[in-house]
């Protein structure tokens, strides 16, 4: 049972890590000359004479992204919450109980990114006027949700023994 536990853990944790990268790393969008745009700020680099210059600017204040970066945190809080009630559930339980708060927490999580993400994909093109691509934190989001609602689930069918 301890290994199962630890494994649980384990796969949280790391999905908790996919969620950090996902929503604060700088990847989400990418330009044609390897510049990237992410979530909250638009670095890009111009070359001036004979060095190079970033410029920086807030990204649009476009409302779906704004709902995307909102989603996007939401599912951090809710993952890092979720594992906070898992460790006090795991604790303070009986024996014979069931994970259920935190595989709904879970659950919230996986909807929240996969509603973030899918709100990105969709109204991309007027967040960034850019021609450009998707980029790894856009992809890494994807991953995360069938990760979280894996681990949903998990949770929920999840029986504490001694």
């Amino acid at each position: 049972m301890s290994l199962l536990l630890v494994a649980v853990s384990a796969f949280h944790i790391l999905i908790l890590i996919l969620l950090f990268v996902a929503t604060l790393d700088k990847s989400w969008w990418v330009l044609p000359g390897n510049d990237s745009l992410n979530l909250w700020k638009e670095c890009v680099a111009y070359t001036n004479q004979s060095s190079q210059v970033w410029e920086c600017r807030n990204v649009s204040e476009n409302g779906w992204l704004k709902a995307v970066q909102a989603l996007m945190v939401l599912s951090l809080v809710l993952c890092c919450l979720s594992f906070i009630l898992f460790m006090f559930q795991l604790y303070n339980m009986k024996r014979g109980g069931l994970f259920y708060a935190t595989g709904l927490c879970q659950l919230c999580t996986s909807v929240s990114v996969f509603t973030g993400a899918l709100i990105y994909a969709i109204h991309v093109k007027e967040f960034h006027q850019a021609d450009g691509s998707f980029g790894y934190c856009f992809a890494l989001a994807w991953v995360a949700f069938p990760l979280a609602l894996a681990s949903g689930i998990i949770y929920i069918h999840l029986r504490k023994r001694e």
